[in-house]
């Protein structure tokens, strides 16, 4: 007897259709903007809210950088004498500098700047009266401007801010996304990707909003030597595909055609002269020249890595007019949504860097020797046993809290 179709079975198929539908229509918000809008026009930042322009721009074509983090004063005297208060957060990752002016800075602050963000990874700001437009003009003394090809800008009209708004009108949908994959460094599949980038926020919440960074230099050095020098030979592909498709499916113009492209696995600061793992959840696609398995191994590695490892993570509690500088060729941040309904609003300056540079070309170019941060930090402080492997208690020590 052939079987014979039951209502059972037809609710069934409906439900399993109406559930593919509704899936279809989830998208992630890291890759597809948020379209979030009260239309309150009497906020009092109503011009710096998201607006998607529907231009069309050209590839970008490298550019002469000038790295100013190689032009500062090693010891940072001029800015470091003009703050009240010099706080760092970790060991690793984070200082904060009170009692400075943005707008007032010299040129040598500002290389001084680069540098202190260079080797701190990020350094935080409060109370800053400075707009858009002298972010805009600081961002300039690092490089030329970055302009998204998917993300909102200012309704202003300003193409080289980045717009980062939130509000009740669209709740974060966490059946689309995980923690982990919020992690990354700004727009890493660019031929010369970020370099210091800063973000102020003008409007937050009370509590909660915050923005996490993790250091590469940190993932880099608590590596094995030998997995360390596996990594130096590898590279891996960066993809604006899941963005651009992302912006697409929300109904939203891509400006500029995506790209993919291949950057080292390990890079070396200019400025620096340090290595720094550089790969992040939310680009990194796949490492090239090696089996697939092998690749999404180390991937999911050093993704678990850079969100698990709280030893090079620092947290930052914005404050209106709170102003943070990252250096995202050696750092990756990640959001916390927990402030729904309140509103978070900041802007961001987003300057080119160099082409990311692997550690034998560095050292092919420069003559010098690119170096673990954390096996010359020691050196600094005399402790030449570690930083020669030889310590004077080899047995395991924990520790509780």
């Amino acid at each position: 007897m052939a079987p014979v179709a039951t209502n059972i079975e037809a609710t069934a198929t409906r439900n399993v259709q109406t559930l593919k539908d509704e899936n279809s229509k989830i998208f992630n918000p890291f890759y597809s903007p948020a379209i979030a809008d009260d239309g309150d026009e009497s906020y009092v930042h109503a011009q710096y809210k998201p607006f998607f322009p529907n231009l069309s721009w050209p590839p970008l074509e490298e550019v002469q950088v000038t790295e100013r983090g190689l032009s500062a004063d090693p010891e940072k005297k001029s800015l470091l004498s003009a703050a009240n208060k010099v706080k760092h957060y970790t060991p690793t990752i984070g200082t904060e500098l009170s009692g400075i002016d943005l707008r007032q800075l010299s040129d040598s602050q500002k290389d001084e700047l680069a540098l202190l963000v260079a080797e701190r990874g990020v350094v935080f700001f409060r109370d800053q009266k400075i707009d858009i437009h002298e972010q805009l003009e600081l961002a300039r003394h690092f490089g030329p401007l970055h302009k998204h090809a998917t993300t909102p800008i200012p309704k202003a009209g300003i193409e080289e801010a980045h717009v980062v708004y939130n509000d009740h009108s669209r709740r974060p949908d966490p059946v689309s996304f995980s923690k982990l994959e919020l992690w990354h460094s700004d727009v890493s599949y660019e031929i010369q990707p970020p370099s210091v980038t800063s973000l102020k926020v003008i409007t937050g919440p009370e509590y909660g909003g915050d923005t996490l960074w993790a250091s590469g230099y940190a993932l880099y050095s608590g590596l094995s030597p030998g997995f360390q020098k596996y990594l130096e030979g590898l590279k891996a592909i960066h993809s604006a595909v899941a963005q651009a498709e992302g912006a697409r499916a929300a109904g939203l113009p891509v400006r500029r055609q995506e790209i993919e492209t291949v950057h080292p696995v390990v890079r070396v600061h200019p400025a620096t002269g340090w290595k720094s793992v550089y790969v992040n959840p939310g680009f990194t696609r796949r490492i090239v020249g090696i089996p697939k398995a092998e690749s999404d191994a180390i991937l999911s590695f050093l993704f678990h890595q850079i969100a698990e490892n709280v030893d090079n993570q620092v947290r930052f509690q914005w404050e209106p007019n709170s102003i943070a500088f990252w250096d995202n060729r050696v750092v990756v941040h990640s959001a916390t949504f927990d402030f729904w309904p309140a509103t978070r609003h900041a802007l961001r300056a987003t300057p080119h860097g160099e082409k990311p540079t692997s550690v034998e070309d560095y050292e092919k170019q420069t003559g010098k020797v690119a170096n673990d941060r954390q096996l010359e930090i020691w050196k600094q402080q005399g402790l030449e046993s570690q930083v020669n492997g030889k310590t004077s208690n080899s047995k395991a020590r924990g520790y509780n809290d």
